[in-house]
């Protein structure tokens, strides 16, 4: 029997409706990955299973007895507390007995009072009499292996780290179907893989949404796509879907077509003259009307993004070079006798737990932020364009169109001017949205609309800090595209291995203590050369070799 079932859901917020006639179930077991654009109704369709929000028309059914858990994109208003708290609250009602332990071990270890021994050993007793040390346990687990501080307090937190606390909340709960929208943002590439090992254990159920190709891959047993609100199942892995899904949009466009040239035919018979008209068959009368409505019945595809760079002049043939670099923050090292060779044409990726030092390492390479110790220089005529993972350069109050434009009608890229309006559906914002202001707008359409911005200026060093958070897959694979055809150089901050492996041709991985070390190629070929972690060591004192990070052209 399905765990949870959907039969003919209808969910509409205007016209056209955002869900139309899906219908779908889950069966126990499964790990299932719902695929679609940014906006086409992802995360309803999770709000309606999880119960958070009821259909217009449809039903669903919930097997009895069946828990569901949801981690959701936005963070909810007025949650506060510290992090054990929020994710032991997932254990609904063990999770107070167990938050009690918690803070009775806290308040023994700052009074070791008697009263706070006997509380905690009454505690301890409750404990073992409700099986509760395995909960106790799991909640810990969960936090230390997503790098959190189970004491901080959670308003506290930037909004990367509550959507990770979260997650904890989530997996901590063990539900019996467990959603998880965008599981891998604001994770990195070692939390990210130990979440796969995780939930490739797991014993329930699994709907997740995600761009991380990667991820997808290695958990996805069926794909659901969500596309002009329809819903399609197509059982099997990602690689199945790929294939099977090419062939029904090659099969769609050849219908169409027939379709679009039968109805021009029979509008030109019908317009015929007089004479055709009074001995016009009637029942072709009637089906050229059936075709007309199931003309206005289909919803199009929408179209595709067409990404462009505006390129600059040619940089000289040395980018950067960095000599001997040591910066520290608050006594510890971030970066530690640093030297680096990047040249032009270089596409570098950069790799690093968070919270090491990525950003910083590009600040010092760009001159934004002084070392501690050591040089940096930059080459000549470097036009650098920077894409900011924290999304400052966005005015939360104007609109997509004045954020772009900055009160001007036109655009220029690579020495053509264009309308705004026309520049910004290259990049999927109708004119309708983009007169909305830029707080009103989803992750995706963030990145999306910062992605419009940078690539107004011409750049030949392009710098992209964390660009692939919320994007969905198809615009993702576009940003590829265009990122292997930029002739300029490319620095690069990214979890997302896929993209790495795609896009950058050398990486420079931190590696502990202040390390930073250059590998050629991509993710993947990092982790053949990387070595063993109980051979880490830190460096020898003294000068580094200074090293080019990619190969010599």
């Amino acid at each position: 029997m399905p765990l949870v079932s959907l039969q003919n859901v209808l969910v509409s917020f205007g016209t056209p409706p955002l869900l139309e006639e899906v219908s779908l179930s889950i069966e126990r077991g499964e790990r299932v990955c719902l695929i679609g654009r940014n906006g086409e109704g992802k995360s309803t369709l999770m709000k309606v299973i999880s119960g958070e929000l009821a259909p217009d028309d449809g039903g669903v059914r919930v097997a009895d007895g069946v828990r569901i858990a949801r981690l959701q994109q936005e963070v909810p208003a007025g949650a506060s507390g510290s992090v054990f708290d929020l994710v032991a609250d997932g254990l609904e009602t063990l999770g107070g007995l167990v938050k009690q332990y918690h803070e009775a071990c806290a308040r023994l270890a700052e009074a070791g009072s008697e009263a706070a021994l006997a509380r905690l050993s009454a505690i301890q007793q409750e404990m073992e009499a409700a099986g509760g040390w395995q909960l106790e346990q799991r909640v810990e687990e969960v936090i230390s292996r997503l790098g959190l501080d189970p004491d901080a307090r959670f308003d506290a937190l930037s909004g990367g780290m509550k959507r990770r606390v979260l997650l904890a909340r989530a997996l901590a709960s063990e539900p019996d179907l467990l959603l998880l929208d965008e599981p891998t943002n604001h994770l990195d590439i070692d939390s990210i893989a130990w979440l796969e090992t995780f939930l490739l254990g797991w014993r329930g159920s699994l709907l997740f949404v995600t761009h991380d190709r990667a991820f997808l891959r290695r958990l996805a047993t069926r794909i659901l796509e969500l596309d002009r609100g329809r819903l399609t199942d197509w059982p099997g892995d990602y690689d199945n879907y790929l294939r099977r899904r090419e062939e029904r949009e090659n099969a769609e466009a050849l219908e169409q077509a027939r379709f679009a040239k039968k109805l021009a035919q029979e509008e030109v018979w019908i317009r015929q003259g007089i004479q055709a008209r009074r001995t016009r068959n009637e029942g072709r009368v009637r089906r050229l009307q059936a075709m007309r409505e199931e003309a206005r019945r289909r919803r199009r595809k929408p179209g595709t993004a067409r990404l462009e760079l505006n390129s600059a002049e040619r940089s000289g043939k040395l980018v950067c070079e960095a000599e001997n670099l040591s910066y520290a923050w608050e006594g510890k090292p971030v970066v530690r006798d640093f030297s680096v060779t990047i040249l032009r044409g270089d596409r570098v990726g950069i790799i690093g737990p968070n919270g090491c030092g990525k950003s910083t390492l590009l600040n010092l390479l760009l001159g934004r932020l002084a070392p501690d110790s050591g040089t940096v220089r930059l080459g000549s005529r470097v036009e650098v364009a920077y894409f900011d993972q924290m999304r400052a350069r966005l005015d939360e109050e104007a609109t997509v169109v004045e954020n772009v434009g900055g009160g001007r009608d036109t655009v220029t890229v690579n020495g053509r001017s264009r309308h705004v309006m026309s520049y910004l559906q290259d990049f999927l914002f109708p004119p309708a949205r983009a007169r909305q202001p830029v707080k009103s707008l989803s992750g995706g359409e963030r990145n999306r609309l910062l992605l419009a911005k940078l690539f107004t200026r011409p750049a030949n060093l392009l710098v992209l800090d964390e660009p692939t958070n919320d994007l969905d897959v198809e615009t993702l694979e576009l940003l590829e595209e265009l990122l292997l055809d930029f002739d300029g150089t490319l620095l690069l901050v990214s979890h997302d291995r896929a993209f790495l492996d795609n896009v950058v041709t050398s990486t420079l991985v931190f590696e502990g203590e202040g390390r930073v070390n250059g590998y050629a190629g991509g993710y993947s070929d990092w982790l053949a050369q990387r070595p063993p972690p109980l051979a880490e060591a830190g460096p020898p004192a003294g000068k580094r070799e200074k090293r080019s990070v990619a190969p010599r052209r």
